[in-house]
C-alpha cells in the first residue's frame, strides 16, 4: 500500500497521510469540525473513529487543548500517528488505538467536556452489499461498532453540561434524537447539509448537551456545491482556516 502525503484542504502548514486502497478523509469531518463550538471553556476533546486524524488536525487550528483521538482499525491508526508527528502536534493531539467500546476502562466517567465523532453511516443488514475491502467496510458500516453503543459511552465519558457532537445521514436524524435523549443528550444546534440548493438534505450535523433542558437551534441550510458544481463560499471558507 502507497503511502501519500497530501495538504489538509487548505489549512495553512498541516498535511495529512493516506493510503488511497483504504480510503481518504472525506468532507464530512471538515464541516464537524467547523461546525462544534469551542471556547476557552472548551477542556479535554475526544474524537470517536477519528481515521487518519483529520478532525484532531483542524481542532489544533482553534484550540490549544488536548485531543485524543480512537481508531480501532491499526492500518488506519499508523496513518493516524504518523499525521499528527509529521505536523509537529504529538504534545497536543494523541492517537489510541483501541476500541471505542473499551475507553471506560482507560478513562473515568466525566473526563471529557467534547465528544465528537463521524461514525459509520450504515446498519449492517442481510441486504447490505460490503466492500471487498475491510478497512472501507468497517469505516462505511455498523460492523465494529453501532450509533447507540457510541452515544452512550460519550454520555459517559461527557462532563455534565458537557458537548457532543456528531455528523450523520439525515436519514436516520429520528433515530439519533431518539438515542441521544435516552442518554441524557439533549440535542441543542442541528443543521441540515444539501448537496446543493434545490437538493434534498443528505447529512446532517448536531451538536447535544448533557443533562440540559429541552430547546433547540435549527440553524441556516448548509450548500455545499453551487449551480455549477463548484464549493461555495462558506466551504471555501472552512477550507481557508488556518492561514
Amino acid at each position: 500500500m502507497e503511502k501519500v502525503i497530501n495538504d489538509l484542504v487548505g489549512y495553512k502548514n498541516l498535511k495529512i497521510v493516506q493510503v488511497n486502497e483504504y480510503f481518504n478523509f472525506s468532507l464530512d469531518s471538515v464541516l464537524l469540525a467547523n461546525f462544534v463550538n469551542i471556547n476557552d471553556k472548551t477542556k479535554n476533546i475526544l474524537d470517536l473513529g477519528t481515521g487518519n486524524a483529520p478532525i484532531p488536525l483542524i481542532l489544533s487550528t482553534k484550540t490549544k487543548e488536548k485531543i485524543i483521538g480512537v481508531e480501532i482499525q491499526k492500518e488506519i491508526y499508523n496513518l493516524a500517528v504518523e499525521s499528527v508527528s509529521i505536523n509537529k502536534l504529538d504534545n497536543q493531539i494523541k492517537i489510541l488505538n483501541i476500541d471505542i467500546k473499551d475507553l471506560l476502562s482507560y478513562y473515568k466517567c466525566e473526563s471529557f467536556g467534547l465528544i465528537l465523532s463521524n461514525p459509520p453511516y450504515f446498519k449492517k443488514i442481510d441486504t447490505s452489499i460490503l466492500n471487498k475491502n475491510k478497512v472501507k467496510t468497517n469505516a462505511r458500516h455498523e460492523t465494529l461498532i453501532n450509533l447507540e453503543d457510541i452515544i452512550s459511552i460519550s454520555s459517559k465519558l461527557l462532563v455534565n453540561k458537557g458537548t457532543f457532537a456528531l455528523v450523520h445521514r439525515t436519514e436516520r436524524l429520528a433515530e439519533i434524537i431518539e438515542i441521544l435523549r435516552k442518554y441524557r443528550l439533549e440535542p441543542k444546534r442541528i443543521r441540515f447539509v444539501f448537496s446543493k440548493k434545490d437538493s434534498e438534505s443528505n447529512l446532517v450535523l448536531i451538536e447535544a448537551k448533557k443533562n440540559t433542558n429541552i430547546g433547540v437551534k435549527v440553524l441556516s441550510p448548509l450548500i455545499v456545491h453551487d449551480e455549477n458544481s463548484n464549493y461555495t463560499k462558506e466551504i471555501l471558507k472552512m477550507f481557508e482556516r488556518g492561514d
